[in-house]
């Protein structure tokens, strides 16, 4: 939920801000509240082996992400970045089956395919459509650098607490997005109250309580059943445009809406080889 009302919030803050300078302004934000968690709870530093796989981990799944996606919405409606997004479920489904041992059987592939119809259902439903322009091959990006980066985390969520590696992460994944900094004071002064409040919503609740929510859930389901679950994100930006904006959906959207949760539901109930099945 709190990821499908990103999307506006950046649109928001694009208004104001540069993609770079977003971006920075989100993870200040996240990194603040977290910090401040991480000294009231005393988190303990990580090994500086494990500190060093979450910086690059990090560069992946925070840096470059949300940079791809903030400049991608420059040029390609919300929308339509929501549905070039939803292939990172796929992605991660297949760096998964390679490199972590998952398993989907035929079903499991099937309702993937049938989710990835239902948002792009929902999209052409809203009008919008898929042109592969420049803001649309950084979203594709975007989508293979989240999928590395929840799928290789794995390995250190077995021997880590998934709060302090969320914790960690979004600092270290902050860290680079200082090179912004240049001119980011005097867009912070000429920008208006709506502005500074998408930020800091965009940092605090689509940032900071989500990827601790997310990473807590990928430390207990393999990731390609979890990464099912972005499906349902346009179905909540659908809600989130009808409840907040007045955004009325049309029926084709509704109706992708519902093919995309059913396509979830066949992922996360008949999607996994039993024990001793074949796949």
């Amino acid at each position: 939920m709190f990821w499908a009302s990103a999307f506006a919030g950046i649109r928001a803050g694009l208004e104001a801000f540069s993609p770079g300078h977003l971006t920075l302004y989100r993870f200040l934000v996240a990194s603040a509240a977290l910090g401040i968690f991480a000294v009231v709870t005393r988190i303990p530093l990580p090994a500086p082996a494990d500190l060093g796989r979450i910086a690059g981990l990090s560069l992946f799944g925070i840096t470059l992400y949300h940079l791809c996606l903030n400049y991608g919405e420059l040029s390609v409606p919300a929308g339509t970045a929501s549905l070039i997004i939803a292939a990172g479920p796929v992605i991660t489904a297949l760096l998964a089956t390679r490199f972590g041992g998952e398993r989907l059987n035929r079903l499991g592939w099937l309702g993937t395919l049938v989710s990835l119809g239902g948002v792009a259902l929902i999209v052409l439903g809203s009008g919008q459509n898929v042109n592969f322009t420049r803001g649309a091959l950084l979203i594709l990006a975007a989508a293979l650098f989240t999928s590395v980066y929840f799928v290789f985390q794995k390995p250190l969520l077995r021997r880590m607490n998934p709060l302090h590696f969320t914790v960690w992460s979004l600092l270290l994944g902050t860290v680079p997005l200082l090179a912004f900094l240049p001119g980011f004071g005097a867009e912070l002064r000429a920008a208006p109250l709506g502005a500074h409040l998408a930020a800091i919503y965009i940092g605090l609740f689509p940032a900071a309580l989500a990827y601790l929510t997310w990473t807590f859930a990928l430390s207990r389901v393999p990731a390609s059943t979890t990464t099912s679950f972005l499906y349902i994100s346009p179905v909540f930006a659908i809600l989130i445009g009808w409840l907040w904006l007045g955004e009325v959906p049309h029926l084709i959207s509704v109706v992708g809406g519902l093919i995309a949760i059913v396509g979830v539901v066949l992922v996360n109930t008949l999607g996994r080889p039993r024990a001793g099945a074949g796949a």
